[in-house]
């Protein structure tokens, strides 16, 4: 039952309990008590809304960095990884396979700003070997979400003989 009420609410996390008691075939104190079990266990680690952000006023960047780092003994990625995360400029860390190591992901109000990160904060951290950043220019689907449903419409002039 708890991967059933994890696509649930994965899918819609305003989902009312007693409307996914029934979706579930379930009792909804049962149902109750399994959330709050995964959420007291860290199954369920948060509840977000997913917010296109091009559609306001608010102006910002956000920046894929991937990272080089040394890894710690005893202690692998994690260190330098936590050291990273506590940063309040990133929004997400993690550890990755292939030519880097950690893809940090931060928001700035401005490319300057993210740049002033990198060069500030991340690449002076003792394990950092290097990095190199991306810049997101536009979202067309976000956790699994399209960002823009409009996209599909063909703005070209039709043109006949």
């Amino acid at each position: 039952m708890r991967e059933k009420i994890l696509y649930f609410l994965e899918q819609d996390a305003r989902i009312d309990i007693n409307e996914l008691a029934v979706m579930l075939s379930a009792d909804a104190e049962i149902v109750k008590k399994e959330v709050e079990a995964m959420i007291d266990e860290q199954v369920i680690c948060g509840f977000n809304t997913l917010i296109n952000w091009d559609k306001t006023d608010r102006d910002f960047v956000t920046a894929l960095i991937e990272v080089k780092v040394t890894p710690q003994r005893d202690e692998g990625f994690d260190r330098i990884a936590k050291r990273i995360f506590q940063f309040e400029e990133v929004t997400a860390c993690y550890l990755m396979s292939g030519g880097f190591d950690l893809t940090v992901i931060i928001e700035g109000k401005s490319i300057k700003d993210v740049a002033f990160f990198v060069s500030n904060k991340l690449s002076i951290l003792e394990s950092v070997q290097g990095t190199a950043t991306h810049f997101v220019l536009k979202k067309y689907k976000d956790h699994g979400v399209v960002i823009e449903k409009d996209n599909d419409k063909d703005g070209r002039m039709i043109v006949s003989p």
